[in-house]
């Protein structure tokens, strides 16, 4: 039988945020984003940390009214600003072919309404994608990645006012000019579907700001707003950089009925409907006839100018990328235990382990979600985030044994052979996070994702110093040989 595999110039790479990673949140003229507002509290449990992406105008200027890092965490990353070369210098040494990193976009533009750039802010990222290129680690660049300037979000309730669409072309725009030579890959805006699970980290939306009663069809105001920046971004990234590929992002929050019953089959396909909706979007370049139902149902009512649709049909993305952490299940039923995911919660699957957090490990889960959105999309497919938190050991002589970790990656990469044997079209993969960072949801750096380990505790306590991990070699062999070793 023939037998297809990963292609030869498969992106094998890892995955990072600025603002988990970056550090530097105030100097070299970068301006506070949505992330330096978000806080860690150690007297939290983990049980409370579901949600607590929530904000207030008080809360934002608590934030702003503390210069340190000591609870805001993001402020601080693990000073990648300053260790680049060094933390890419390891992933060459692991082979990476592929990072996805993002751009700051209060680093260029301190708070989003600014005429010119920061020069230094363009310096950094274009020493950065240099770097990246010397060691043959071809970028793949999210716009917008749960960082927007907070002065935007302050003064407009973030992507609420159509007016910040036009400060968003302008900020990917000087990107494509002063990076065309760089980067190939885009993306707009990381899973933009979470919008609606936590607006201020995805569109700058403050609930306090939103008129009672209408806060969800505030949410969905926004939401059209950054599909109509997405064409918009979409287009003029082809027209200034020759050959270039403009990227969606969605969650894949696949989700299984909890049963067989009919009840809990409707709202699970509703579910991932749902799911969907934002990739429809972007990929087929219109509103899913069902959504717009269910939005007139609920009397909510967006309000369009005169050609958005007509730009959200005619410039769609060109391939479809992804997150995929675990699976879900969803009862109709009241009352069954839950357990948490990807900033979400789903009823818990008996059939399934989890992780330290809490989510549950689900590598067929990847693979159903590839073969559901190929057939759907049919357009090229690549795994921007994928992996698990866990807490790492150090033992006395400095070794890191995260067995564990590469357990997961390896069933997980054998569901994705699987579904490329099956004719998925899945040009790459970037693991989340290639090195710890900051946790985007809980703040926290002992919820470790790299295969390179960093001396840093939850309070900010530590060294610094990078570290390889067992895995850190596993993947570096798996890389060697394009996926075919997972031993």
């Amino acid at each position: 039988m023939n037998q297809m595999t990963f292609s030869k110039d498969f992106l094998w790479g890892g995955a990072i945020a600025a603002n988990q990673a970056e550090g530097a949140w105030n100097i070299d003229g970068k301006g506070p984003s949505v992330a330096d507002v978000a806080t860690y509290k150690p007297t939290l449990s983990l049980d409370d940390y579901h949600g607590h992406l929530e904000i207030s105008s008080d809360l934002i200027q608590q934030a702003m009214d503390d210069p340190s890092d000591k609870f805001y965490p993001k402020r601080r990353g693990i000073d990648f600003y300053h260790h680049y070369k060094e933390d890419l210098s390891l992933f060459a040494e692991m082979g990476l072919k592929a990072l996805r990193v993002s751009i700051a976009w209060s680093r260029i533009f301190p708070t989003g309404e600014e005429l010119e750039p920061n020069e230094k802010g363009l310096e950094f990222y274009e020493n950065l994608f240099k770097e990246m290129k010397k060691h043959r680690i071809e970028p793949i660049v999210t716009l917008s990645h749960y960082e927007m300037p907070l002065a935007l979000s302050v003064k407009y309730n973030g992507w609420v006012e159509r007016k910040v669409i036009d400060d968003f072309v302008r900020f990917s725009n000087v990107c494509f000019h002063r990076f065309k030579d760089y980067v190939k890959y885009w993306l707009t805006f990381n899973e933009i579907d979470s919008i609606l699970r936590h607006p201020f980290t995805t569109a700058g939306i403050i609930p306090d700001r939103c008129p009672e009663g209408k806060e969800e069809e505030v949410v969905y105001q926004a939401l059209h707003h950054q599909f109509v920046a997405s064409s918009i971004v979409t287009r003029d990234c082809h027209a200034i950089i020759p050959g270039s590929k403009m990227g969606a992002m969605l969650t894949k929050l696949t989700t299984y009925p909890t049963t067989c019953k009919p009840d809990d089959v409707e709202i699970t396909l509703k579910k991932n409907l749902q799911n969907y909706f934002y990739a429809d979007v972007q990929v087929f370049g219109e509103y899913p006839p069902l959504t717009l139902r269910k939005l007139e149902r609920k009397g909510i009512h967006i309000k369009m100018e005169e050609g958005d649709l007509k730009l959200i049909k005619e410039y769609t993305v060109d391939y479809l990328s992804f997150s995929y952490y675990m699976s879900l299940t969803e009862s109709a039923e009241e009352g069954l235990e839950k357990t948490d995911g990807n900033t979400v919660q789903g009823v818990k699957n008996p059939y399934l382990p989890s992780t330290d957090w809490g989510w549950q490990i689900d590598p067929v889960g990847l693979k159903i979600s590839l073969l559901e959105l190929y057939d759907r999309y049919n357009i090229p497919l690549i795994i921007v985030e994928n992996g698990m938190g866990a807490k790492d050991t150090v033992e006395s002589d400095g070794s890191i044994h995260d067995e564990y970790r590469i357990e997961y990656f390896r069933e997980h990469f054998r569901q994705m052979k699987e579904a490329v044997d099956e004719g998925v079209d899945l040009f790459g993969y970037t693991s989340w996070g290639t090195i710890d960072i900051i946790s985007a949801g809980t703040s926290q750096m002992s919820k470790r994702y790299g295969f390179i380990y960093v001396d840093q505790d939850d309070e900010g306590n530590g060294t610094l110093a990078r570290s390889r991990k067992d895995s850190f070699y596993w993947y570096k062999k798996v890389i060697q040989s394009n996926g075919e070793d997972l031993d």
